[in-house]
């Protein structure tokens, strides 16, 4: 694929285990295609979850993953068996199929989505993975009421997303959770009304949060990655009816929790990608963005060169950026 000029969102290395080295990082790109099954020039999304269309999961409307994507991409290490890329006659693997940190990649037409020919190319980059995933565990999964109460755990762009998310299903009151308080202006952007620092309470913040609402929020999402977390955004939910949800990924820890923390009402739920069919959802989400229906720039705190992508990495680490956007080439 011809992506001279390609953008690139910066990714986290969590998710990829050190077995799983050499590994091209990185899953958020924009390409221009060169040769394959869509046409030369097309500008297409690369997304992880592939959408065969063909699968019997593919074909059912009650889940967004495709057969394909769990056959082919080890999870444990976030990547195919497969590789297109060798350097000096040795493997590199391609981060979730993708591995966009390069100025050519191979990838396959199951995991691309065609979008509108004038989406501008170093903003809807962002749509491939984390807005998508936030908003939709907003929207698709947690499946948030007008006039509702949210709680949401983490803000990174993520959990901004899911802010962005909830203020657009109707929610009255959306409750950021940080312990960073400089994320809280960013998050007011979003639709976040009322902004809570675990660092400045005594008692847990599910015990903050139950007293705020009064028995606990209707809707919370939890987008840190954190099992502990995960366990105090349950806690939050009013327990006759609320609903949490795993937004966050982490393959090293576990939660708990009883049968009585469940029994009276609540539900507990995980999403992958916000629940949106894949390359459908890419395709909804950059037509809402091009009819000014989401927001997509607030996003990006940063743009800079593939040359500068340890700056980056430190910016992420240090939590001084919600996106930074890297471009491979100087064209």
């Amino acid at each position: 694929m011809d992506t001279t000029g390609k953008v690139i969102l910066l990714y986290s290395l969590n998710w990829v285990k050190i077995s799983a080295y050499p590994c091209l990082l990185s899953q958020y790109t924009f390409l221009k295609v060169h040769k394959y099954f869509l046409f030369s020039g097309d500008k297409v999304i690369p997304v992880f979850l592939s959408q065969c269309r063909e699968c019997h999961f593919c074909k059912s409307p009650k889940t967004n993953q495709c057969v394909k994507a769990w056959t082919e991409v080890i999870m444990d290490i976030m990547c195919p068996i497969d590789s297109r890329f060798s350097c000096k006659g040795k493997k590199i693997l391609q981060f979730s199929g993708l591995g966009t940190f390069t100025e050519y990649t191979v990838v396959r037409q199951i995991n691309l989505a065609k979008i509108h020919p004038d989406a501008p190319l170093d903003k809807v980059c962002l749509i491939g993975c984390g807005i998508c995933t936030g908003y939709g565990s907003a929207v698709n999964t947690a499946k948030v009421e007008e006039g509702s109460t949210c709680a949401v755990f983490g803000l990174g762009a993520v959990g901004l997303a899911a802010v962005m998310g909830c203020k657009a299903a109707g929610a009255k009151r959306i409750i950021a959770v940080d312990t960073n308080p400089e994320k809280f202006e960013k998050a007011k952007i979003f639709g976040a009304t009322d902004f809570v620092n675990p660092k400045d309470h005594s008692k847990p913040i599910h015990e903050v949060l139950v007293e705020m609402t009064n028995g606990g929020v209707d809707f919370s999402l939890e987008c840190v990655g954190n099992a502990s977390v995960m366990e105090s955004a349950l806690h939050s939910t009013v327990k006759a009816w609320g609903v949490s949800v795993i937004v966050g990924y982490t393959l090293v820890q576990s939660f708990t929790a009883r049968p009585v923390d469940l029994i009276s009402g609540r539900t507990w739920k995980g999403a992958l990608f916000g629940g949106f069919k894949a390359k459908d959802g890419v395709m909804e989400m950059v037509k809402r963005y091009m009819e000014k229906k989401l927001m997509v720039d607030e996003f990006i705190t940063h743009n800079m060169d593939l040359c500068q992508i340890m700056e980056a990495v430190e910016l992420m680490k240090k939590a001084k950026c919600v996106r930074a956007v890297l471009k491979t080439s100087p064209q």
